[in-house]
């Protein structure tokens, strides 16, 4: 042994809601919120691809925004809402956005799909009514091999175009509706 001991890991103790449940842990400072919901809490819809947030297939909600989970540490979401692919399937059924989903093909493999269904559930708490630029630009930081975006983004147009006031499967707590420049629509 040269003499070098590893540190004690620090610890922080960590609230938060995630889909709508009260979690308290104490979880390692260093804890990526990706790992933090697939190892800690056994939510393994967030998907793990570069771990460097250029891929976009661990995005969730945090308090309406859509975020990379790699880039985030579980501590930071202290007091904050937490929202994964999970909160938006309502009692074992698709919900609207994943049905349009299916309904236009925009599901290969389907290992983008939850950075994408998050994404636009994020878009929907903006109170917008994206067009297909608008959607191509907020998905654009989502990978996907497979499909080639016409069909994802098809999906989350009629997404909207059906459901006039966004659905939202998972409403947020008063106060996180983000802001749509509308311009951009």
């Amino acid at each position: 042994m040269s003499g070098l001991e590893a540190p004690e890991e620090l610890l922080v103790e960590t609230v938060t809601t995630v889909n709508g449940r009260v979690v308290r842990a104490n979880v390692p400072a260093r804890l990526h919120l990706a790992d933090f919901l697939r190892l800690h809490l056994g939510l393994t819809g967030t998907h793990i691809g570069c771990e460097q947030g250029a891929c976009g297939m661990c995005t969730v909600i945090v308090d309406g925004e859509a975020v990379k989970s790699c880039l985030m540490l579980a501590c930071q979401v202290d007091g904050r809402d937490v929202r994964t692919v999970e909160s938006l399937a309502e009692e074992d059924e698709l919900n609207t956005l994943q049905q349009a989903f299916k309904e236009e093909h925009a599901l290969q493999c389907g290992f983008c799909s939850p950075g994408f269904l998050m994404t636009a559930t994020a878009l929907a708490h903006q109170n917008c009514r994206p067009g297909p630029d608008r959607i191509r630009e907020e998905i654009a930081g989502v990978l996907c091999r497979c499909t080639g975006y016409d069909n994802v983004v098809a999906a989350i147009e009629r997404w909207f175009l059906e459901n006039p006031q966004g659905s939202p499967a998972d409403p947020l707590p008063a106060g996180h509706r983000g802001h749509c420049d509308p311009g951009l629509t």
